[in-house]
């Protein structure tokens, strides 16, 4: 049970949460995040390399991966996006891997405050086990990953749960969440 409390405070340290949007702080106005095509490709690349052993969970379930007993066969990712905002849109202009990154099965910490520029998180979906040891998807931002993105100072969101699967969620003005968003790769 300790262990499973470990990994839970480690997610949860890992999940961006910085604290309440600041009242006097507002999210710019955009409602298209745009990607260039070598950027989504590095998400891409990122996505296999943590995913690389996805097929080896035969043996394998959710609650020996949760536990930490079972073999990690992939790893989340945290990274950093840097970008800025030009009209309705928001340019996302580079991904930096997050500082002092601890990757589990399911959780990720790590840390994006001392980035310049930064306008959001990328991080990875894992496939996780089901009882008989296949791999399943979790598509798409997470309500906890939402819940997570509205407490914080980010603008965007985004996960990848598989090589050609990506979702974004961005802040309004007023602070709500908006997802899922318009993504564009040019």
């Amino acid at each position: 049970m300790k262990l499973l409390l470990a990994v839970f405070a480690v997610w949860l340290i890992g999940s961006g949460e910085r604290g309440a949007v600041p009242s006097a702080r507002r999210s710019p106005v955009f409602s298209v995040v745009l990607l260039s095509a070598d950027l989504r490709g590095l998400m891409s690349a990122l996505w296999v390399s943590n995913n690389r052993h996805w097929d080896e969970l035969a043996g394998q379930n959710t609650l020996t991966q949760l536990l930490g007993t079972g073999t990690p066969t992939q790893r989340e990712y945290l990274g950093c996006l840097v970008g800025d905002v030009a009209g309705d849109t928001l340019f996302v202009r580079r991904l930096l891997e997050a500082s002092d990154l601890k990757q589990l099965q399911f959780a990720v910490a790590g840390n994006c405050d001392s980035v310049a520029q930064l306008v959001g998180t990328f991080h990875t979906h894992p496939y996780r086990a089901d009882a008989e040891g296949h791999a399943i998807k979790e598509p798409g931002l997470s309500a906890m990953d939402l819940r997570t993105f509205a407490t914080g100072p980010d603008i965007v969101t985004m996960v990848m749960w598989d090589l050609d699967s990506l979702d974004v969620a961005i802040k309004a003005p007023d602070g709500s969440v908006r997802h899922p968003v318009r993504l564009t790769v040019r």
